[in-house]
């Protein structure tokens, strides 16, 4: 049997493990997708999903309420643009600003993905992972709990001495 360094390095590549989880996620429910003839990628979900609950939106909105970065939402809003679910339009106020909108489209796969294709993604996630001692979306509730009290820069600052502000920046 292949080692799995990452798993056996435990706490040192959380970081990695993690990612690695999520491409996993995202490979499983590229799979129920395709099965259901949705020409979309795990990651697209998201973003027409918050499109469609807070409407029309900057890309700096949509980073915002998703936690992403904001060339991470320009690529995924260029994507979607291309398969003809979201448009985008300058700002009013500012023709800096790109306001991205669904497309009829894009509703109605947001429509047909409520009813059937995120059920069912639920529901495998749900199978693998209820009954488990100590449930992985509370560890990770509470990891991102505290990694957003304080930060580990501020916390390897104090474990060695260092003084450091609350965001974690040296503060001498």
């Amino acid at each position: 049997m292949i080692d799995d360094f990452v798993r056996r390095k435990g706490y040192l590549t959380l970081g990695t493990r993690l990612r690695r989880i999520g491409e996993r996620l995202q490979a499983e429910t590229r799979s129920v997708m395709a099965d259901h003839g949705v020409p979309l990628q795990g990651n697209h979900y998201p973003v027409i999903a918050a499109l469609d609950e807070h409407g029309p939106m900057t890309i700096g909105a949509l980073a915002e309420v998703l936690g992403v970065s904001q060339p991470g939402v320009t690529r995924l809003v260029g994507q979607l643009a291309k398969l003809g679910m979201v448009r985008s339009r300058t700002g009013k106020d500012d023709a800096r600003q790109k306001i991205v909108a669904l497309t009829p489209a894009g509703q109605a796969r947001v429509d047909e993905g409520r009813a059937e294709v995120w059920p069912l993604i639920q529901a495998c996630v749900a199978e693998m992972l209820d009954g488990q001692r100590g449930p992985l979306l509370m560890q990770l509730d509470h990891l991102e709990d505290e990694i957003a009290r304080r930060p580990f820069l501020a916390r390897a600052r104090a474990m060695t001495g260092r003084v450091a502000d609350d965001d974690g920046r040296d503060g001498t």
